[in-house]
């Protein structure tokens, strides 16, 4: 079997691995990520929205399936534009997460339940009556921003007035690429991200994760796409039940069964959730692996990679199987990332040793150029400790860190940690009344 990976981050890198253990794998990359190339068996380096010559590499190796990693080439219509079956929605689909204000309105059509209070809007008077009508506010920018626009009152916004200028820029500026901006209530819990496999009619869900968007420990600073992740080995999370788990599903479940009166979606399909006193809402979905999500899971599947797809494909999808062990994933980025990454530079890291520690190392936003790996100003490696508990999971993680030879780059060693995670618990638990 022959298969080909659009994208070249450390989520692919995560992909392009289970990928290539059961087909003979080739990937269309933007620059040479060393994990990527190393497993492959041709690589070609280009555009990730050229799809004319996508097409033309796939036309040359020919693979049973083609798996699109990230979210702008789906969004783009790259699943239209291949004559090849391709594990990814088509480009209306996609909107679900490339247009917010469609996805909105998605949840208030057909789910009717389990979202926050929200108004999409496409002027700025709208924008502003929408925000006065609100306690406090969650600004969104309609389109795609890489996990970095959103701006939220009592942290990015200090105020009503902040709110309504950063809408005003939102709209002036097209943020995201069009011309539209949602407000949401701001509501408080506990974010986490659910993912599922799903060929169009059932779904295959993955373990829980839970993503850290903030730069900085103790979750402050600018929002980022994630400085790492965990999983737990119950593939629940220590704040929520399995209850909570359940009704998330249900929401997604009942998702695919909406979209199958005007299409099929197949591939991942990524819920992003805030679990409440109420229990879970769902703020957004994505129509893609998470990224650092996606490299928890898959260090943890047990079933073939390329079966799933094969099976997504053809319409039979059947249970997925996972370890049942935690995981802890941390992001190594330059030094002042993300508003002012420190220049590129040379780095050494020795996977076999990190492998040897019980983690894995994925290359993200790195290029090899003479057999040297060289950083970029957007996050370089994702790191991921394996192990039956958090505790130990998270020790791991931090030891194959430590080998890593660099001073150019930081990550967030709270990632994953007791104190952290006990945080988390007592939020939930101040919510719901449980002490």
């Amino acid at each position: 079997m022959k298969s080909l990976i659009v994208g070249n981050g450390a989520r692919e890198h995560a992909i392009a691995e289970r990928m290539a253990e059961g087909s003979e794998l080739y990937a269309f990359i933007s620059k040479k990520n060393p994990g990527i190339a190393k497993i492959c068996k041709e690589f070609e380096i280009g555009d990730l929205l050229d799809f004319d010559k996508i097409k033309k590499f796939a036309d040359k190796v020919e693979p049973d399936y083609v798996f699109v990693g990230p979210e702008g080439p789906l969004a783009k219509g790259i699943v239209d534009a291949l004559e090849y079956e391709v594990v990814g929605p088509n480009e209306n689909l996609a909107k679900l997460e490339s247009d917010k204000g469609f996805c909105k309105e998605f949840m208030k059509r057909h789910l009717g339940r389990g979202y926050p209070q929200f108004e999409v809007c496409t002027s700025y008077t709208e924008a502003k009556n929408a925000i006065d009508a609100l306690d406090k506010v969650v600004v969104k920018p309609g389109g795609l921003t890489a996990g970095k626009g959103v701006k939220v009152m009592g942290q990015q916004l200090e105020s009503k007035e902040d709110a309504k200028e950063y809408a005003r820029e939102v709209l002036e500026k097209k943020i995201g690429g069009i011309e539209k901006v949602v407000i949401e209530e701001k509501i408080n819990g506990e974010e986490f991200t659910l993912q599922a496999f799903t060929d169009g009619v059932r779904l295959a869900p993955m373990p829980l994760v839970q993503d850290h968007k903030h730069a900085y420990e103790n979750d402050a600073g600018p929002m980022t796409g994630g400085m790492g992740s965990y999983s737990d080995s119950d593939h629940l999370l220590p704040f929520l039940n399995a209850t909570d788990h359940k009704e998330a599903l249900k929401i997604m479940e009942d998702t695919i069964d909406a979209i199958r009166k005007t299409g099929r979606y197949r591939g991942v399909l990524y819920g992003g959730f805030m679990l409440t006193k109420d229990g879970p809402k769902l703020l957004e979905y994505n129509v893609r692996f998470g990224d650092p999500e996606a490299m928890n899971v898959l260090s943890l599947l047990k079933t073939d990679f390329s079966d799933v797809c094969i099976s997504i494909l053809d319409g039979n999808l059947k249970n997925v199987e996972f370890e049942q062990k935690a995981t802890v994933c941390k992001y190594l980025v330059p030094k002042g990332y993300p508003t002012h990454p420190e220049p590129l530079a040379e780095v050494f890291v020795d996977k076999k040793r990190i492998e040897e520690m019980g983690a894995r190392l994925y290359y993200a936003s790195v290029n090899e150029r003479n057999g040297k790996v060289y950083t970029s100003t957007s996050r370089s490696f994702g790191i991921v400790g394996i192990a039956k508990t958090l505790d130990e999971a998270e020790r791991i993680t931090e030891r194959a860190i430590s080998t890593v030879n660099s001073d150019k780059l930081v990550h967030r060693s709270d990632i994953g940690g007791k104190e952290l995670i006990e945080k988390r618990i007592k939020h939930m638990r101040e919510l719901r009344d449980e002490f």
